[in-house]
């Protein structure tokens, strides 16, 4: 026998450490090549590590949410024989993750789309085991898998419930309100009262939730914002994007966001000093040629930003179909780590949940984020042709722009803002040279 240590490997270029998401042995397991050891979290993506040996873990390093050095032990395992030579001097490069399985939160911020239910896309995770069952000689068949937060499925299994027996209210997915209904039906208790009391939960901030956390403390810490709102009236913009919608075709169908991207990046060049970064370490601003647009999205994992390379340069169409390609990898968790960074002025959308006004928080080292809340029709008064006026239903959105103070004047800020008013109030625009 002899003792194999095996290190953190370095996970990707300038990565100088790793937090530790999830184990998935423990000491006494063991384990075969290749198998899924632990779950760690760089800046930008989760990967997992794989055991490069069979043996049996004797040592695991440090516990979920610590962080771990590349190099550092991350595990001994007990070996038959010799350590091979090539496992000693390297050890194989971890294979990508899905997204980071932290608690279920709640839904804040949605990419786009008028539909709610988009933003709530269920992401597959492996069942819990079932409750043990008499030996039986015959072959198992693989079970179903079950769609549930890690969360519900602690939860599920601290009350000794199999979630393959609750029966999901929407879209698959088993929710804490589904458990709840389980277990009033199953105690004969009918309904369960309105006010049913539930045990105190103490969550870890570990993950995806701990790196939101630094990121949003960092910036309200360092960063003196401002927020300006404007009301638009985007009546002739919407009529104006259901005819292109009506003749799209095999198109992908057109949200208000790429619109207002559209907006923003013509009116760039003569505002550069919102798409820009400031490296408040060496005191130097950066005002980019190219928008690399980030797009604030919820997931079931938590606030993902994932980037549109070159913004300014693609159309309606092509901004639609990235769109929707770079919110269903972030969802998913196969968005790659250059998806998700590098971004230089970042809009954040809830959707049909947007509120009368939001003041965002600035996605840092950007000086600025773009947030339009939610369409509502109210009556205006309308000036006619002839300058007479008139009570119309109109179609209203806010638009909130937050600004690092240290690089935007307000005056910079409201100006912008009242050209992107423009623009959308008038759309024929967004579509001319």
């Amino acid at each position: 026998m002899a003792k194999f240590t095996f290190n953190m490997p370095d996970v990707g270029e300038g990565v100088a450490e790793a937090e530790v998401v999830e184990w998935h042995v423990k000491v006494g397991d063991a384990v075969s090549e290749d198998q899924h050891l632990v779950d760690v979290m760089t800046d930008k993506a989760t990967i997992d590590i794989e055991s490069p040996v069979d043996g049996k873990v004797l040592e695991v390093a440090g516990e979920i949410g610590d962080t771990i050095a590349v190099g550092s032990m991350l595990l001994v395992i007990e070996v038959e024989g010799e350590v091979p030579d090539e496992v000693e001097e390297e050890a194989p490069a971890p294979a990508p993750a899905p997204a980071p399985k932290d608690e279920e939160i709640e839904e804040r911020i949605e990419v786009e789309n008028p539909d709610p239910s988009d933003a709530d896309d269920a992401m597959a995770a492996d069942p819990e085991p079932a409750p043990e069952q008499p030996v039986d000689p015959a072959p198992s068949t693989t079970r179903e898998k079950v769609l549930a937060s890690p969360a519900v499925r602690k939860r599920a299994k601290d009350l000794r419930i199999d979630l393959a027996e609750v029966k999901p209210a929407e879209d698959g997915r088993v929710r804490h309100g589904d458990l709840d209904q389980f277990l009033a039906y199953n105690s004969g208790g009918g309904f369960s009262p309105a006010g049913a009391s539930r045990e105190d939960e103490a969550i870890k901030v570990i993950g995806l939730r701990k790196r939101i956390a630094q990121n949003m403390s960092a910036a309200k810490r360092n960063i003196p914002h401002f927020t300006y709102v404007e009301e638009c009236d985007v009546t002739e913009m919407e009529r104006m994007r259901a005819d292109l919608n009506s003749a799209r075709g095999s198109k992908p169908k057109l949200t208000m966001l790429p619109l207002l991207i559209t907006a923003i990046c013509k009116l760039i060049p003569d505002f550069p000093m919102i798409n820009a970064r400031y490296d408040d370490e060496a005191n130097v601003v950066t005002r980019h040629g190219s928008v690399h647009l980030g797009m604030a999205a919820q997931t079931d994992n938590g606030l993902m930003v994932p980037v549109i390379r070159d913004a300014q340069a693609r159309n309606l169409w092509q901004l639609a179909s990235e769109i929707g390609r770079l919110a269903e990898a972030a969802r998913d968790g196969s968005a790659k780590s250059d998806e998700l960074s590098g971004s230089t002025l970042t809009v954040t959308s809830l959707g049909p949940l947007g509120g009368v006004a939001t003041t965002p928080v600035i996605n840092r080292p950007e000086v600025a984020i773009i947030g339009p809340n939610r369409i509502i029709e109210r009556p205006m008064f309308v000036t006619g042709p002839d300058g007479t006026e008139r009570i119309e239903k109109r179609k209203l959105m806010n638009i909130s722009i937050s600004c690092d103070h240290r690089v935007v004047d307000g005056y910079d800020a409201a100006s912008f803002i009242q050209e992107v008013k423009k623009l959308i109030e008038t759309p024929v625009l967004l579509l001319s040279d």
